[in-house]
């Protein structure tokens, strides 16, 4: 058990909304504690120092990458969005494990954003009656801001919480939620949370080639495949850094195992090649190290071979090559058109 107890648990995204409907429990003198869940696709779990000075929350990220990803190879549910987003089957998730941590911190109730009407799919209010009741918390979720269009909670009925103190928002527009944060003298206004990088097309399109390469991939992979430039040539993948930022970042998501690429003598990118289908032989080595040395300037200006140091593990190795943004195995970055098919194959809508 949490040393503190709390009055509810609450699923911050850090968006207005769920900022919101915490400071509308909190003004009825009830304690909240926040969750803010995180996986490789959504969650900000650095940021919340900042929420703690900023608005005065008592939050707690919660790692939810591994079982995310369990639940999308399974296939959701309620099926994907227009990406690979399964929204409805995100918020079961994430109120069932909250269900699970409202023992730890004496929570008798979940406290959540959601609008009817907001979002198309998981805020529909048939989407919103199935979440509350594939999560189990038909008799313990709470949502302020719509509350007044939806039947009364055990929570309101038993006195707990004022049903007159709680909101009847609907639909996508903001004005109501504006004028309720200068209300509570919120200054500071976030932006609408959403985040969620399974709903856009950029991101949405480096995961593809992971599911479909690798039959159990761990959330490591997609961390990886967030950082800078993605390449893949069948099952080998190449995650090239951007700028120094990317960098140190895939240094520090490169495990002992993966092949860490460097050109020697000349400024340009690390590069971390992650072995999904066995060790590379030589010549895909080779490859990788002369298309990693095409993206340092200097060294194609030099206009012959250069070196590229090749790191695995405890070992060094040193390849010559010449920089080349076309090599035999063609290294191509994902598309949609290619991610689409994946997409469907793992919709359960689309499985006979």
């Amino acid at each position: 058990m949490s040393k503190k107890t709390y009055d509810a648990v609450a699923l911050f995204s850090a968006g207005l909304d769920s900022l919101l409907a915490v400071k509308v429990i909190e003004a009825q003198g009830l304690t909240v504690k926040c969750l803010h869940f995180t996986s490789p696709f959504f969650g900000h779990p650095r940021r919340l120092g900042y929420w703690r000075r900023t608005y005065g929350l008592d939050l707690a990220a919660v790692d939810a990458g591994e079982e995310f990803v369990r639940m999308m190879l399974a296939g959701p549910r309620f099926g994907f969005g227009r990406f690979f987003n399964p929204c409805v089957d995100c918020k079961i998730l994430m109120l069932t494990r909250a269900r699970e941590l409202m023992e730890r911190y004496g929570a008798r109730f979940i406290v959540t954003g959601e609008v009817v009407g907001q979002r198309p799919m998981s805020q529909r209010q048939d989407s919103m009656n199935s979440v509350r009741n594939e999560s189990g918390t038909r008799d313990v979720l709470l949502r302020p801001l719509c509350a007044l269009r939806q039947e009364p909670t055990p929570m309101e009925t038993s006195g707990l919480v004022d049903r007159q103190r709680l909101l009847g928002f609907w639909g996508r527009g903001r004005t109501a939620q504006l004028e309720l944060a200068r209300d509570l003298g919120i200054t500071d206004i976030p932006t609408p949370a959403g985040g969620c990088l399974l709903t856009e097309e950029p991101s949405a399109k480096r995961y593809a080639p992971i599911f479909a390469a690798v039959a159990e991939p761990p959330a490591a992979h997609f961390h990886l495949a967030n950082v800078g430039r993605q390449y893949w040539s069948g099952t080998h993948w190449l995650s090239i850094g951007r700028d120094k930022k990317s960098n140190d970042r895939l240094s520090e998501l490169a495990r002992p195992e993966d092949l860490v690429f460097v050109t020697q003598g000349y400024p340009g990118p690390l590069a971390v090649g992650r072995e999904l289908a066995g060790p590379w032989d030589l010549g895909a080595v080779a490859d990788a190290a002369a298309f990693v040395a095409s993206f340092s300037p200097r060294a194609v200006a030099a206009g012959g071979p250069v070196t590229v140091a090749v790191r695995q593990g405890g070992a060094q190795r040193t390849v010559s090559v010449a920089p080349a943004r076309t090599t035999p195995l063609g290294w191509s970055e994902p598309t949609w058109a290619q991610a689409a098919p994946v997409r469907d194959r793992m919709d359960p809508k689309n499985r006979p």
